[in-house]
């Protein structure tokens, strides 16, 4: 069995956080979590407190990359097999958890929940923009990843220690090029999402085009020059 945390980064998410952590307690019960409250200004600290859930409370707003990077720390620090990026808002199921973490024990550094690995993608701006994300990261990688986008990711200690201790590991498409790039193996299963319990998403139809703009340029033109050493090659020289 391996011990595994989920990470759950919540901003202002007051009306769907108790409920995304029941369900995800009920369904998985043998996955630890951690709710990162990233500065919200709503009841969201005050909620998971009532409930008792482990929080770690930042005092501002660092965004999906700080609060996540916080919950890799926490991992690293408490010596964390695999972890789960599980969105506060509803919009994952935890039923497909186990396919992810089994994806893992089959050698895959990171395993991603994909809605379009067994069904087509619809037609739509954000959907050409996914696509587009996709080509770019076949072209340069060589690797077919079919929902770049998916924010429903599961990472082995390997992967915790490199997003723990770099600051420029978002997660994010690009990152997981970069990733790609230097050896990670990377797979997916497909999973149904649904939408957002409460609130609504930052990504507007103009914030999407901006970030499918900015990831496919990042994939394109930034990330096949950044160095680093093979993923496997450094996990080698840190057990020696």
């Amino acid at each position: 069995m391996m011990k595994v945390l989920a990470i759950i980064p919540a901003y202002n998410e007051s009306k769907s956080i108790a409920k995304t952590v029941n369900d995800l307690q009920a369904t998985c019960p043998q996955a630890d979590f951690v709710v990162v409250n990233d500065g919200s200004r709503d009841d969201t600290a005050r909620i998971c407190r009532q409930h008792g859930f482990p929080l770690l409370d930042l005092p501002v707003n660092l965004g999906l990359a700080g609060a996540f990077q916080t919950g890799m720390r926490y991992a690293k620090e408490h010596g964390y097999d695999a972890a789960l990026q599980f969105d506060g808002d509803g919009q994952h199921r935890a039923e497909y958890l186990p396919a992810l973490f089994a994806l893992l024990l089959e050698g895959a550094d990171i395993a991603c929940g994909s809605r379009f690995l067994e069904e087509k993608k619809p037609f739509s701006l954000r959907m050409i923009g996914s696509r587009l994300i996709s080509f770019a990261i076949r072209i340069t990688t060589g690797t077919q990843i079919t929902d770049p986008t998916s924010g429903l990711r599961a990472y082995n200690r390997t992967m915790i220690d490199e997003y723990a201790g770099e600051i420029n590991h978002p997660p994010e498409p690009d990152t997981l090029s970069y990733l790609i790039k230097r050896g990670a193996i990377v797979k997916e299963t497909q999973v149904i999402m649904d939408e957002r319990m409460a609130g609504t998403s930052y990504l507007t139809t103009l914030n999407a085009v901006r970030y499918m703009l900015k990831m496919f340029v990042s994939i394109l033109l930034v990330q096949p020059f950044r160095g680093g050493k093979r993923i496997h090659d450094k996990k080698e020289e840190t057990e020696r």
